[in-house]
């Protein structure tokens, strides 16, 4: 099998995998049980409270629920409003990251070249591990406040306990962020510079380096070259022409 053919197969199944994630993260924002709490009375009635970030719902064993929205937007706490803005990016980045990596797919053929494909896939990829990211920190965020608060024994009001909704959306941020580090490596792989996963590369010098072939003396040649006057002991001097290949010069008593 083909080299092409794998990473087509690969980006097929990271997509479908994102996709689902991304879908079990949508299903939980409509549904009320983030959290519940079930209290017994003396009556054969029994009461479930359940909530999420959006209303607070309440229920009995007669089939009879309630739901309330909350009642002021701005009265709401502020950890509250962060969990809403993470659930929210959680959504839209994932959408994005789908248009992207349906676009960058090789078996698509809407990007254009491989090149521009693959860095398309590539940003798919990143968009699904930020969608990833804001669900993973939404659902811990929820939970973990919830158990501080039931394990507190100084807390004295209404305790609940993690609702079907939590695990659900951490198993589709999981999906998001195995499905998007996947695609994110191969495309970054095919789609990025090579120098650019190297690290970077030092650009060339011309200054020459010191070898042995350095100090060696030029080749012959028939050019002829100026040699300087030569000076006898009686005084007279001489002008002569000579090529590059003179004798060396064994002692400074020639100059004299």
């Amino acid at each position: 099998m083909e080299y092409r053919m794998v990473i087509m197969y690969v980006e097929i199944g990271c997509f479908v995998t994102c996709l689902c994630g991304w879908i079990l993260v949508c299903s939980t924002l409509p549904t009320e049980y983030w959290t519940f709490s079930e209290v017994g009375t003396v009556v054969m009635t029994t009461g479930n409270y359940y909530s999420n970030l959006w209303r607070d719902c309440v229920s009995d064993s007669a089939g009879v629920s309630d739901c309330k929205e909350y009642p002021s937007m701005l009265a709401l706490p502020v950890y509250l409003h962060a969990l809403r803005a993470l659930a929210i990016c959680a959504v839209i980045t994932g959408f994005f990251g789908g248009v992207l990596t349906l676009i960058g797919m090789k078996c698509t053929k809407i990007g254009g070249s491989e090149i521009i494909n693959s860095r398309v896939a590539f940003s798919g990829g990143i968009t699904y591990l930020v969608s990833g990211f804001c669900g993973m920190i939404t659902y811990s965020w929820w939970a973990n406040r919830v158990v501080t608060q039931f394990v507190d024994p100084n807390y004295m009001d209404q305790k609940f306990e993690l609702g079907a909704a939590v695990f659900i959306g951490w198993g589709g941020s999981i999906l998001l962020l195995s499905g998007g580090m996947v695609l994110t490596y191969f495309s970054g792989k095919e789609g990025l510079p090579s120098r650019l996963s190297k690290g970077p590369r030092r650009l060339a010098s011309y200054a020459t380096a010191r070898t042995r072939r350095t100090y060696m003396h030029p080749p012959p040649s028939s050019r002829e070259t100026l040699v300087p006057p030569l000076y006898y002991s009686d005084g007279r001097s001489q002008t002569t022409r000579g090529t590059t290949k003179t004798a060396p010069i064994q002692s400074w008593d020639t100059f004299v």
